[in-house]
């Protein structure tokens, strides 16, 4: 039995996905490489060397896609741009069909009255660039920001939202310090210069739009971390508080308070290459903060884990495909806490949320039809819109949640081997089939529950 989440009639339900993970056409229409075409052929890096070249093909499917998204009764597809599909060889030069796709993929959204979200950012940096320094160069900033100056003059009279970039601790210190995920990077030194830059991307972005004077609201979507410790004892709260600063804080206090915490400036010692005026422009004002949420850690002092951090074993079921604690209470803890840091006023969006469930495709004997019956999924997202619903009652300005993902893509390192989708991806012939967790978000948005 799931019950319906109560929630304000102007809450937004909608879906995503990302450029990489679903468009495909890899080499279509003047689209160039990105980091993770490369890093996919590094030995080892990804699940038997696949990539993202035909992924979900939406490329050339994206009006059935966002036919079926209707069908459920999505309002908001949050999608991103890929940056050498605009921007071939990561240059100058506009690419007109990269262009033509994304205007199209916006009027298909608004013909069946739906809201295009749109990603600047979300990983696909041209290998050019990155044979550049990728991150680790200040320059890569400003090219980022040249980028969404394009967006905004070719697609903001279509673009209902925007975000300017998506997680940048997975960009950080997954790609330039763990390396596990591209460009696959282990540099210390790259790795703080890249948290900076990102950082800075962002600022640049939002002075680039606020020039613009588009009305479209814009922020920023961070996978944010708020662990609880083991135990009581203060070394693993300490523990915690380290975690959250790196995972979170170096992101946070300087778009919310001009600064860097001082965990690592002072305590670490780590020196950001930050130049005048850099902080008063990442700090300027957004319109709401995207929070990607999937899982909560629980954390022990450790004198020789990393960041002094260690994870523990702990009671919650997991997710049958990738194994992620399922900790919906964890996501309450961090709205309160982004809350708090934002101000109390910024409206919050969850900007992705799902699981990688061990999905299988059946026939239904009866009627013949292919099904996927994915219980732990519904459970799971029912027990989060849940959370949704009492944050909303706590006064915390919650103001949308996004499902991760529309349809099974590609999943970084793992290749397709894990499926998020609440539409089911028969790779071998792209064909789309909803689960029943997409039946169950049917019933949500249509109002439906017990």
């Amino acid at each position: 039995m799931f019950f319906k989440p109560e929630l304000p009639d102007d809450f937004i339900l909608g879906t995503a996905t990302a450029s990489y993970q679903v468009e495909g056409a890899g080499k279509e229409d003047g689209r160039t490489s990105c980091i993770w075409d490369d890093f996919a052929k590094v030995p080892g890096a990804v699940y038997n060397a696949q990539d993202g070249s035909v992924a979900a093909d939406q490329y050339h499917r994206y009006k059935e896609d966002i036919s079926l998204m209707s069908d459920l009764g999505f309002k908001y597809y949050r999608f991103s741009v890929s940056w050498p599909r605009v921007l071939p060889n990561g240059g100058t030069d506009v690419n007109p069909k990269g262009i033509e796709y994304y205007r199209n993929l916006c009027r298909e959204l608004h013909a069946k009255g739906m809201k295009a979200c749109c990603t600047i950012y979300h990983w696909d940096m041209p290998s050019e660039i990155q044979a550049q320094g990728g991150w680790a160069e200040r320059s890569t900033a400003y090219k980022l920001a040249y980028l969404a100056k394009v967006l905004f003059k070719e697609l903001g009279d279509q673009v209902d939202m925007w975000i300017t970039i998506n997680e940048a601790m997975c960009i950080t210190i997954l790609g330039y310090y763990l390396g596990v995920h591209a460009p696959g990077i282990k540099d210390k030194d790259q790795y703080i210069r890249s948290i900076h830059h990102v950082n800075l991307a962002h600022g640049l972005i939002m002075q680039e739009y606020r020039k613009t004077g588009l009305k479209a609201p814009i922020g920023i979507t961070h996978n944010l971390e708020t662990p609880r410790s083991a135990t009581s004892s203060p070394k693993d709260r300490l523990a915690c508080d380290h975690h959250r600063a790196i995972r979170s804080e170096v992101y946070t206090m300087p778009l919310f308070k001009g600064q860097y915490p001082d965990y690592v400036t002072k305590e670490l010692g780590w020196v950001f290459p930050v130049e005048d005026g850099d902080m008063n422009l990442i700090s300027q004002p957004i319109d709401f903060l995207g929070i990607n949420y999937y899982s909560e850690h629980v954390l022990r002092w450790s004198d020789t884990a990393l960041f002094n951090a260690e994870a523990v074993p702990r009671w919650e079921e997991h997710t049958s495909g990738i194994n992620w604690a399922i900790t919906p209470h964890g996501l309450l803890r961090l709205l309160e806490w982004a809350n708090t840091c934002a101000g109390g006023k910024l409206p919050i969006y969850i900007t992705e949320n799902g699981a990688a469930c061990d999905d299988r495709l059946v026939t239904d004997p009866a009627t013949g039809e292919k099904r996927v019956h994915d219980t732990q999924r519904i459970r799971y997202l029912a027990d989060h819109l849940a959370i949704c619903s009492q944050a909303v009652r706590e006064g915390i300005p919650l103001k949308g949640y996004f499902c991760w993902s529309f349809i099974d893509n590609y999943e970084w390192t793992h290749g397709y081997t894990k499926r998020f989708g609440i539409v089911y991806c028969d790779y071998d012939t792209q064909e789309r089939i909803p689960k029943d967790s997409a039946y169950y978000l049917r019933d949500v948005m249509a109002g439906y529950g017990d």
